[in-house]
């Protein structure tokens, strides 16, 4: 009887070791970064296809775009609401970046929609992306071989529950940034917001810019879907 139950333990013991051992491996295929530290983010992340400076290639669950998505962020998931997505034409993410900072933290977050609208009323949908987020209907514009993209960018603070806006960059880095990218050839768009709360979360404007035009620009739509 002695002799069956320590077979049990060690039989046991060596599942256990045994079953830690390909955890291990398995964890190990994966980057050494906080998007992949998430099990859930790491289900649209291709970990072979880094992108240069910090990003991984994100593959939407619609099939219908790929986007950069920044190493240092998560997919947020515990609420229902935090990721929705209707088929293959509606999905609503977001991700966050949390740092400590001296006795608080600052907290960073991308809020991306992508739906279809009319291309016919592309001006109208882009007028009212902008007066809502920021006040403004004069969005700067680039373009890619593929996709038109709008985007301005300004800083907000909240005095009580008024939310107030300020657009010269000189007295202020901004804070928000909003885009509005749309497919050339289909009426395929994305909605991106970033967003930053804390003290001294941004320091360096140009690098933020770059950085948001980064992700911006490669943005791509897929064809034929």
């Amino acid at each position: 009887m002695k002799n069956h139950m320590k077979t049990i333990i060690l039989v046991i013991v060596g599942a256990a070791i045994l079953i830690g051992s390909i955890w291990g491996v398995n964890e190990s295929r994966y980057p050494n970064v906080p998007a992949f530290d998430d099990h859930f983010t790491r289900k649209f992340l291709n970990k072979d296809k880094k992108a240069a400076d910090g990003f991984y290639e994100f593959k939407s669950k619609t099939g219908q775009y790929t986007m950069w998505f920044p190493e240092e962020y998560q997919v947020l998931h515990k609420y229902r609401e935090d990721y929705t997505r209707n088929g293959e034409s509606y999905e609503n993410w977001s991700a966050a970046y949390i740092k400590p900072y001296e006795n608080d933290q600052q907290t960073y977050a991308i809020n991306v929609k992508f739906s279809e609208n009319d291309t016919k009323s592309e001006l109208i949908y882009v007028e009212s992306l902008f007066k809502e987020q920021l006040g403004s209907k004069k969005p700067k514009q680039l373009e890619t071989s593929n996709t038109r993209i709008y985007y301005n960018s300004a800083y907000t603070y909240f005095r009580g529950t008024n939310q107030h806006i300020v657009h010269d960059s000189k007295e202020n880095p901004p804070n928000l940034y909003v885009a509005y990218v749309a497919d050339k050839s289909s009426d395929k768009v994305i909605k991106l917001i970033y967003d930053s709360v804390g003290e001294n979360t941004e320091t360096n404007q140009m690098d933020r810019k770059k950085w948001f035009l980064k992700m911006l620009k490669n943005i791509h739509f897929n064809e034929g879907k």
